[in-house]
């Protein structure tokens, strides 16, 4: 994993979970980079780095397939595109992906939140959900969600990871936030 001071990370710094990784990253000394665009509404301020229309382009996807792959409508709202562009300005960044929310029957998550999980999957990198119903931590395993069982796990081993998730965090996903953190940098 390597020092704290050499880890980032990378978030959008929206109300609920990505707040909260951002809360915890400060408190262990650990870098934010909070992806964001002109006219968004973020609850952190630390390590905001706004991007560009250009750089928004970059990240671009087509609606309708992050529509077909996460099996539901994403209107063709600027703003739900610039969401899904920071998102995967976030993923893309980080070698790690950490997301609180909730795994629905069809093996995605659910909400905007969705499409960072489903592109950690497609960039084949290691995805931990913490799924607030089932209050516990599940990983992406060969084509389907494990629960982990190991009680040191999830841990965050590498220098640059993902915290992400949905705006409406609850005490059970703001705990295994901040255990997170505990077990990976105390």
């Amino acid at each position: 994993m390597g020092k704290k001071e050499e880890c980032i990370l990378y978030s959008g710094g929206a109300n609920g979970a990505e707040y909260e990784f951002g809360v915890q990253a400060e408190r262990f000394g650990i870098e934010e980079i909070h992806f964001t665009f002109e006219g968004s509404d973020i609850a952190r301020t630390r390590g905001v780095r706004v991007l560009s229309r250009e750089e928004l382009r970059n990240g671009d996807v087509s609606l309708s397939y992050v529509s077909r792959l996460m099996n539901r409508t994403y209107s063709d709202a600027p703003r739900i595109r610039k969401v899904l562009q920071t998102i995967w300005y976030q993923v893309n960044a980080g070698q790690e992906i950490y997301v609180i929310g909730k795994i629905l029957e069809d093996k995605t998550v659910r909400g905007g939140t969705g499409w960072g999980a489903e592109f950690a999957k497609l960039c084949n990198k290691p995805i931990f959900v913490f799924d607030q119903d089932a209050d516990r931590w599940f990983r992406w395993a060969e084509e389907r969600w494990v629960e982990v069982t190991d009680a040191g796990e999830p841990r965050i081993r590498s220098p640059r990871f993902t915290g992400t998730g949905t705006r409406f965090l609850e005490e059970n996903g703001r705990l295994a936030i901040r255990e997170l953190f505990e077990r990976s940098y105390a």
